[in-house]
């Protein structure tokens, strides 16, 4: 076949199942094991385009015939395949058809997942695990956020803004805002409409304290043990409720995001620090590495992780880091597994425009309390180069009513960027 077809098919079934999935919330309502290593929009078992039967037994055997054609394709032939879909597609929604291949069956997924590379790599989102991973390195992933206040809700989508971006924005993640008697929450999901954390689509949450100065975001993932540093391990304590038989839902502790309070009321933005538990300082030194999980973790196969229900039904349980030092570890050592810590960058006043100012690069174009930049905080004996520390990882600006721009790269994650971004949303009296 030639590969031009081979493309053109490969693109109608992406245009297929995204058709299918916006038409209806059947997915909601089939009981899924895990999580799914594809696109939201391909949670739906992959259809294949069969021409329309003439009776039952002939669909049958077309299905069969059709199924047996792309399963028995020869491997070398379909990894060249992908390879050139790779390099040809590299946006949204054209991306879609690498989706469809990696949906198709067992060994068109593996070869898949084999050419895909994580967003560090190639700077391209592809998969949902790709929002867990680090951003690029050399150039930050350009997002926006949109703001529904009927709803509460927070959409990020893939895209410069949504005057350029229009229909064609892929949506990343999406929070949901609920207050409560001594805390705001936020919840996030990997779809729009359904923020359940007994969800396949659950990502994470953020919690506030009472006074909105302090954020703690939460996985819905239990961390990989590579990305645990040396002198972390995990501490459970055990007060959870159980939401749905063998399936324990419970949130892991990975930052902190704290806002310095204004007690002189002061102008100028807010302060805040976040201290990345589960990313070591050593990420931004010369050849260090981020944690990069490269699947979603089963809670049904993944006994040690999974917390022990408690039958009073009190709150999900909280899985937090606690550092642990060793006498024979070396100082060096220490100090490379010191978690990151992001400060906002220090802005500058203009007198002739007599307000703070920050070099956002054209992204941002609205002055608001809410914009930062946040760079690494390193102390000299960390190692960390006055480049690094310069390079702002990431910023998030206000561009129009409802309307900002979040731009991050390495080592944070989309996910992570998101959180951070969300804490800005929630009042902060006693911080401006």
């Amino acid at each position: 076949m030639p590969f031009r077809s081979i493309v053109r098919e490969l693109k109608e079934i992406g245009e297929g199942i995204s058709n299918m999935y916006r038409r209806g919330g059947e997915a909601k309502h089939v009981h899924r094991h895990g999580k799914s290593h594809i696109a939201p929009e391909c949670s739906l078992p992959l259809p294949l385009p069969l021409p329309p039967p003439s009776s039952p037994s002939s669909s049958s055997l077309s299905s069969s015939s059709s199924q047996s054609r792309w399963a028995n394709l020869p491997p070398e032939l379909l990894l060249d395949i992908i390879q050139r879909l790779e390099a040809s597609e590299t946006s949204w929604p054209a991306r879609r058809a690498l989706v469809a291949c990696a949906s198709v069956c067992r060994v068109w997924r593996e070869i898949t997942k084999d050419v895909i590379k994580t967003p560090e790599e190639c700077g391209l989102l592809t998969f949902p695990i790709s929002l867990k991973q680090p951003g690029p390195r050399d150039s930050p992933i350009q997002c926006f956020i949109r703001r529904e206040r009927v709803t509460s809700t927070y959409c990020l989508y893939l895209g410069l803004s949504p005057a350029l971006s229009g229909d064609m924005s892929k949506l990343l993640l999406a929070a949901k805002k609920i207050r409560r008697a001594t805390c705001t929450e936020f919840f996030v999901s990997l779809v729009a409409d359904d923020f359940s954390r007994a969800s396949n689509t659950y990502i994470g949450k953020l919690r506030s304290n009472f006074l909105g100065t302090k954020f703690t975001i939460m996985d819905g993932e239990p961390p990989h043990e590579s990305s645990l540093p040396s002198n972390c391990k995990l501490q459970k304590r055990v007060h959870l409720k159980q939401v749905l038989p063998k399936v324990a839902v419970a949130n892991y502790k990975v930052a902190t995001v704290s806002y310095e309070l204004n007690v002189l009321r002061t102008r100028g933005p807010r302060r805040m620090r976040c201290m990345m538990h589960l990313i070591p300082i050593s990420s931004i030194q010369e050849r260090g590495t981020a944690p990069t999980p490269l699947k979603f973790t089963n809670y049904l196969n993944d006994q040690e992780s999974t917390p022990i229900p408690d039958s009073k039904g009190k709150k999900p349980e909280v899985v937090e880091l606690d550092s642990i030092g060793t006498e024979n570890t070396q100082e060096s050592t220490q100090r490379a597994s010191e978690p990151l810590i992001l400060k906002n960058k220090a802005p500058r006043w203009h007198e002739q425009l007599q307000c703070w100012c920050l070099n956002f690069k054209g992204r941002v174009t609205v002055a608001s309390v809410k914009n930062f930049q946040l760079v690494a905080a390193a102390e000299p004996c960390q190692n960390v180069s006055a480049i690094e520390q310069e390079k702002v990882i990431l910023q998030f600006g206000k561009i129009g009513k409802d309307i900002f721009t979040m731009d991050y790269r390495y080592p944070l994650s989309a996910f992570q960027a998101f959180a951070i971004c969300l804490s800005s949303f929630d009042t902060k009296p006693a911080c401006e």
